[in-house]
């Protein structure tokens, strides 16, 4: 659907730009209550590039699909926009308000063309409704994607690093776990592990789950494929911090770990391991 024949929206925008991008401005300043995040200067570049693409957008008669090619160059400035919004700390709403504000300045100048011809005033109201609607709508769905993203990558972030795997002798590694394993998070530590088994040629690795508060059949069948594919690198998994809880919960569930060697403290895996790689340690005798 295009611009109907009365239609003078293009003309309003073309006829009127500094008016508009006047009152606009005014707009924005009086709602902007953290002026600390962007400068007026800033906000003014950007009114005035807005509506510079919006007057050759509306040129093509189209005020309906935003997603055409007409409309590319409006929505990469809105997504750069709103990127910038959501880095500097805006709130959705407080993004949004860039394009909706617009729409005071808009509907003003269009009564003032359309004094005596009400039709066709109700008929271009609604057009720049639609038009500005869509437009806050794409501010907000591109600022709440930049939002996931950066969410996204602060969960991978935690994951990683709460996921260390620690060298504690030469051949031997630990892998301390500190909260729920889940998928995601087994994935990861799973990977952390073979990457440092391949790295530093170990052949123990040590799995302590004293930071681990229950064990479900979940959790078990998580660190039994974290055993196997070590095993498949070459390294022997020792589990470590199994506490009576656990392993009673470990029995109850009748998870089998009868292939899996388990002690109940890291010290207790440490020296198994130790002693598998021939390595002796004398404690000094008290005199």
């Amino acid at each position: 659907m295009g611009l109907s024949n009365g239609s003078k929206i293009s003309q309003v925008i073309e006829k009127y730009e500094a008016d508009l991008l006047a009152d606009w401005m005014q707009a924005l300043i009086a709602s902007n209550t953290r002026k600390g995040l962007l400068k007026e200067t800033e906000l003014q570049h950007e009114c005035r590039e807005f509506l510079s693409l919006l007057k050759k957008a509306v040129e093509h008669d189209n005020l309906i699909n935003v997603q055409s090619s007409q409309w590319r160059d409006v929505r990469e400035m809105l997504t750069s926009i709103s990127r910038t919004r959501s880095q500097k700390g805006f709130t959705p709403s407080e993004t949004a308000t860039f394009i909706f504000s617009f729409k005071q300045p808009l509907f003003t100048r269009l009564r003032q063309e359309h004094v005596e011809d009400v039709t066709a005033l109700v008929e271009d109201t609604w057009l720049a409704t639609t038009l500005i609607d869509q437009l806050g709508l794409l501010t907000v769905e591109t600022y709440q994607k930049m939002r996931e993203e950066v969410i996204s990558r602060q969960q991978e972030e935690l994951l990683e690093l709460s996921t260390p795997v620690v060298k504690l002798w030469d051949g031997i590694l630990a892998l301390p776990i500190i909260g729920t394993l889940d998928s995601s998070r087994t994935q990861v530590m799973m990977e952390s592990l073979l990457q440092m088994i391949a790295q530093t040629g170990s052949e123990i690795a040590i799995i302590d789950i004293t930071g681990v508060p229950t064990v479900d059949t979940l959790t078990a069948q998580h660190l039994l494929k974290t055993v196997t594919a070590a095993r498949l690198m070459g390294a022997e998994c020792i589990i470590s911090g199994i506490r009576p809880q656990i392993a009673q919960t470990i029995v109850y569930l009748g998870v089998d770990l009868a292939e899996v060697v388990t002690k109940s403290t890291l010290a207790d895996a440490l020296l198994l391991a130790l002693k598998r790689l021939g390595v002796t340690i004398n404690r000094p005798q008290a005199c």
